[in-house]
């Protein structure tokens, strides 16, 4: 709904031009828990005529049912629509809402305030130009109040609205006021937001919202609408960046026809442009800017568009289309911020999927160089990223992508990471710089490749994985293998947890950090075997899928054989040969699979071995009938 106009009863034409050919603000507000931020939307709403009667109605009967200000209004409910969020008072999901006014368009996203939320603050401020961040005038600068500003400078929002609200609960006193903002800017500058504009409020009574407030005679400044409809927009800053435009979809109805469709990022773009197609570097020259409303002259930041080509190059989704003049950087190991979005901790070496863009791809992440004390700057030491907690780290890809720093673009320098496994958004980060390492180390072609290696000793090589709990049988099940391959003259290594923590991995513990890196060097021993041209059989636990995951993907699809080495907790412990679960049980032994430590059984391995029914040399045979019906052996 619009705002009210006298021109929609009078000539609706004129006002539906004037309305399309309004610029568009989108804000965030943010800050602590219950600091008002829905009452400020609320009342911008309701002050902007955008309600209904029946709405009015309805709100005004919520506010009996489940509002705080006791006979009045609750403004807060017009944007807090979860049960759950009117019955806590507070708001849980970032909730949008459209409005606008003679002179402007808003999009605004009301984002949650309490910590366990934080990352639903990241999703409404990725796209804003400004943000709105309160602070409960009783209450003053909170840690939530400097986490929600750093986060905004890393999202590299650089105007800020100060909202200093409920005035009213401090007597409209112009001493706090000034000691709030004094000690707000003094943080601030230290995060490099500088444009911020200051206005003391009360959302609940009006004061300062859309006019100068009697109780403030004080404050000289804009109102908070006044400021909104008035604040500058760069919206030609992005104009005039060098082009990018990340291909979302190569458009091909006919043998005639071959167009790349995206969203131009930044920059503009005009037929006869010389363009380069990364991260393969082809270029060629623009040909035609199509779109719905017939080709186009010129196009700029913020249009969708289908752009052909004078040349056949290959170009396919996730590529990004640069000026020749001015390209994006290629790269495929980078420094990076990362916020941690999820309750289960980032752990260094375990495989991710990064998405940038419409490009995505495989990720791992390195130990953190540090994290990021959001009250002090305080740069700490850490092993791994628990959830809201912001750090700096490397990344590695499995292959170069086109990039931009994200203080240079936004759309081209900012990234999620999600789980593999379940597609959940985990993480969100802003690149740095690419690593020196990314542009100088090179693969080195050899001659001698894995196919030789392998038709000189007579076989395929590959990988039989075996996981399964402590006590399973792993290690006896995978000897037997092994001496059964040997004597068929077959190539050989057998990759032993015990063993390979006495020597390449003697440096790990048991965390879930170090029980990640420890299947990680393993994977990677494998695949330089399997390259070599051998025959590798692993006997590792290896709790986690996503660690095997990994493994299975580094290898080609036929070259790896998963076997679940199936036995249930209450006999693998009574084997207890080594009596690791005695001590696990008296708590002398900490993060052991099975007691303290979760073990993710394989859903879909290509052999499951039960040892409650199957001898270890009969496992054995199931392994070795396993490999000559994939072809690993004849």
């Amino acid at each position: 709904m619009a705002h009210v106009s006298d021109l929609i009863a009078s000539d609706i034409d004129t006002y539906l031009a004037q309305h399309e050919t309004k610029s568009l603000l989108r804000f965030i507000t943010c800050g602590s828990v219950d600091d008002g931020k829905s009452t400020v939307i609320g009342r911008l709403l309701f002050e902007s005529k955008m309600l209904f009667e029946d709405q009015l109605a309805a709100i005004e009967a919520d506010s009996k049912k489940w509002g705080t200000q006791g006979g009045d209004i609750d403004f807060a409910l017009l944007v807090d629509g979860l049960a759950a969020e009117r019955e806590q008072g507070i708001t849980i999901d970032v909730a949008y809402r459209f409005f606008s006014t003679d002179r402007r368009k808003f999009i605004v996203a009301d984002t949650p305030g309490h910590e366990q939320y934080t990352r639903n603050m990241i999703t409404g401020a990725s796209t804003a130009d400004l943000a709105v961040i309160l602070i409960d005038a009783r209450k003053g600068v909170l840690t939530q109040t400097r986490r929600h500003s750093y986060l905004v400078s890393l999202i590299g929002i650089k105007k800020v609205v100060l909202a200093i609200n409920k005035m009213d609960l401090v007597d409209y006193s112009q001493k706090e006021y000034d000691r709030i903002v004094a000690e707000y800017r003094a943080f601030a500058e230290q995060i490099g937001l500088t444009d911020i504009q200051a206005i003391p409020l009360s959302a609940l009574r009006g004061d300062n919202m859309t006019e100068a407030s009697p109780n403030t005679r004080w404050y000289h400044g804009p109102t908070l609408m006044e400021y909104l409809e008035t604040v500058d927009i760069d919206e030609s800053r992005l104009q005039a960046e060098p082009f990018r435009m990340p291909v979302q979809w190569v458009n091909r109805p006919n043998l005639d026809f071959r167009g790349f469709c995206g969203f131009i990022a930044s920059g503009s773009i005009k037929p006869g442009d010389r363009i380069r197609a990364q991260p393969s570097g082809r270029e060629s020259r623009v040909k035609a800017i199509v779109t719905p409303a017939g080709d186009q002259p010129l196009a700029v930041a913020g249009q969708s568009v289908t752009l052909t080509l004078e040349d056949e190059i290959d170009i396919s989704r996730g590529d990004v289309i640069s000026a020749a003049t001015a390209p994006a950087e290629v790269a495929d190991q980078f420094e990076a911020t990362i916020v941690w979005m999820i309750d289960e901790p980032l752990l260094p070496g375990r495989p991710y999927l990064l998405k940038i863009g419409t490009q995505t791809v495989s990720a791992t992440v390195a130990e953190p160089k540090y994290k990021v004390n959001v009250n002090t700057m305080e740069h700490l030491a850490a092993k791994v990223l628990q959830v809201n907690e912001i750090g700096v780290c490397n990344i590695a890809l499995d292959r170069a992508i086109a990039f931009d720093a994200y203080t240079a673009n936004r759309d081209t320098g900012g990234f999620i990471l999600i789980d593999r496994l379940t597609n959940n958004t985990v993480g969100a980060g802003m690149l740095h710089f690419a690593l020196r390492r990314s542009q100088n180390v090179h693969l080195q072609p050899v001659d001698v490749d894995k196919a030789a290696r392998g038709a000189q000793k007579g076989q395929r090589p590959g990988v039989v994985w075996l996981t399964g709990l402590s006590g399973a049988g792993k290690s006896t099940i995978a000897n037997i293998v092994e001496k059964k391959l040997h004597a068929m003259g077959r190539h050989t290594y057998l990759l032993d947890g015990d063993n390979v923590r006495h020597g390449l991995n003697k440096d790990l513990g048991f965390t879930e950090a170090d029980r990640v890196e420890n299947v990680r060097r393993v994977a990677e021993v494998s695949k330089l075997m399997v390259d070599a041209g051998l025959i590798v059989i692993t006997a590792f636990i290896s709790p986690f899928r996503a660690e095997r995951q990994m493994a299975r993907s580094l290898l080609a699809a036929d070259e790896f054989i998963e076997v679940h080495v199936d036995t249930p907790l209450a006999v693998a412990e009574t084997r207890d040969v080594k009596g690791l679960y005695a001590k696990a049980r008296r708590g002398e032994l900490r993060n052991f699979t099975g007691i303290d430590s979760p073990y993710e059984a394989p859903e879909q391995p290509e052999l499951r071995v039960d040892t409650t029914k199957d001898s270890a040399e009969e496992a054995a045979d199931l392994v070795i009938a396993r490999m000559r019906d994939m072809g690993l052996i004849g």
